[in-house]
């Protein structure tokens, strides 16, 4: 990585524009950055040239309940949304756990999820059009209002291109109505095996709630320490599960929940009281990073899919990691689409630690695509997992990827560096992948 020349904050698409001009009449790389919460280094420039930061872009510039969307610059923090729309009775679902701080033009970058989107998807099922600086500095609009657009689906394309196609400077979102009735469930179990076959019972059952996260004894006692959130500190794994929708759907779901959660070992299962006893789940939940940070100098956060299947032998196979490499991990995921997020303690004052807890976090990678699962849920690829591509895509499945962002960026100057193997490694990492396989 490489600090910027120069640092710029426009305040509209047209300076976004005159500044993506005057990079590419000078051949300078540029990369856009929002509140710079990303984990995979998406938003570092990788190059040096020119960071172009969109943290003063802030306007919620419409709110459209009739027709249920709103329209955001990129720099609105995403709980900030949610805020304003809740008085209308609406809410912008995706929640990632930094949602006090990210962006949505961040989100819409890494395609980001959160704790609800078991249910109700992640930002490109949230999101309706986009407008964008494209890297020849053209300001166009794909998608918009209307809930369906003819032709190419560029908006899917954009969202989850981690910066690599354009800028985004205007988002036009979904907006869902807030639900009649809500119920949050804590399931405590004796060890990680039970809690994640409760989960995939649940969804064997047809049961899909709003949010399934699991926690692990590590996490639970880091968070308790922190917050006091209400999680048992003697419980080796707990399951928070929230159930919404109409009233007697809900009280349906949440006792069918508490059926499967028995059913596989649950030792107590008990139900939010209230608004301010799921409201300290929820913050102990969503301030574990933090609260793992208090136990450690370093961590080194993971974000990886497995099958729901694969759950309790992929957190078997962490725990090995752990073992061997004698880091110790925490595990804290959104468990109802196996989106893992093992944290890895460390020093980064050890010698030789960054190396150690760089193969043990590829070590992780390994495992969720040998159990079929992705390399990342909702964090991307950036600098981070850029040569793990080929763990799960063929060489042709890179090239035609390059091909498009070729098409978007011929000459290479928007956001570099991110997402794909680097050029002199890559024919190297896909042959051991070829000899891996046998080929």
């Amino acid at each position: 990585k490489h600090r910027p020349v120069a640092v710029v904050f426009p305040l509209s698409a047209e300076q976004v524009s005159a500044v993506v001009k005057a990079c590419n009449r000078n051949g300078v790389p540029y990369t856009a950055r929002g509140a710079g919460t990303g984990l995979s280094g998406g938003a570092i420039p990788a190059r040096g040239g020119v960071l172009i930061s969109l943290a003063r872009m802030t306007r919620i510039l419409e709110i459209d309940v009739a027709n249920m969307r709103a329209i955001v610059e990129p720099g609105v923090v995403n709980l900030r949304l949610g805020q304003a729309t809740a008085e209308f009775g609406f809410t912008y679902v995706p929640d990632p756990s930094s949602q006090k701080a990210c962006t949505i033009g961040g989100n819409v970058g890494e395609n980001s999820g959160g704790p609800h989107t078991l249910r109700y998807g992640v930002t490109t099922n949230h999101t309706l059009g986009l407008e964008v600086v494209l890297p020849d500095g053209e300001i166009v609009q794909v998608g918009g209002s209307a809930a369906d657009t003819p032709g190419y689906d560029l908006v899917g394309l954009l969202v989850g291109s981690e910066g690599t196609l354009g800028i985004v400077t205007r988002i036009w979102v979904r907006l869902v109505p807030v639900n009649e009735t809500v119920k949050t469930i804590l399931a405590v179990f004796g060890n990680m095996e039970d809690a994640s076959s409760a989960v995939a019972g649940m969804i064997a059952r047809r049961i899909v709630p709003a949010a399934i996260e699991m926690m692990d004894n590590l996490t639970i006692r880091a968070i308790e320490s922190r917050s006091k959130a209400g999680y048992p500190v003697d419980a080796e794994g707990v399951v928070l599960i929230e159930v919404d929708g109409l009233r007697e759907e809900v009280e349906a779901q949440a006792q069918a929940v508490e059926e499967v959660c028995r059913e596989n070992g649950a030792l107590d299962v008990r139900l939010a009281r209230d608004e301010a006893e799921r409201a300290a789940l929820w913050a102990g939940r969503k301030g574990a990073f933090a609260a793992i940070g208090r136990l450690t100098p370093d961590y080194y956060t993971v974000d990886g899919v497995v099958p729901r299947t694969k759950l309790p032998e992929t957190l078997a196979r962490i725990e090995a990691i752990s073992r061997d490499s004698g880091f110790r991990i925490a595990n804290v995921f959104h468990a109802g689409d196996g989106n893992l997020h093992p944290l890895i303690m460390w020093d980064a004052d050890v010698p030789g630690a960054e190396e150690k807890v760089i193969d043990a976090g590829a070590e992780i990678m390994r495992i969720c695509a040998v159990v079929g699962g992705s390399l990342s849920g909702e964090h991307g690829i950036g600098m981070e997992k850029k040569d793990l591509m080929p763990l799960i895509f063929s060489q042709a499945d890179v090239q035609q990827m390059l091909r498009i962002k070729e098409a978007f960026d011929p000459d290479g100057l928007c956001n570099p560096g991110k997402m794909f193997p680097t050029a002199g490694r890559c024919l190297e990492l896909f042959a051991r992948r070829g000899r891996a396989a046998g080929w």
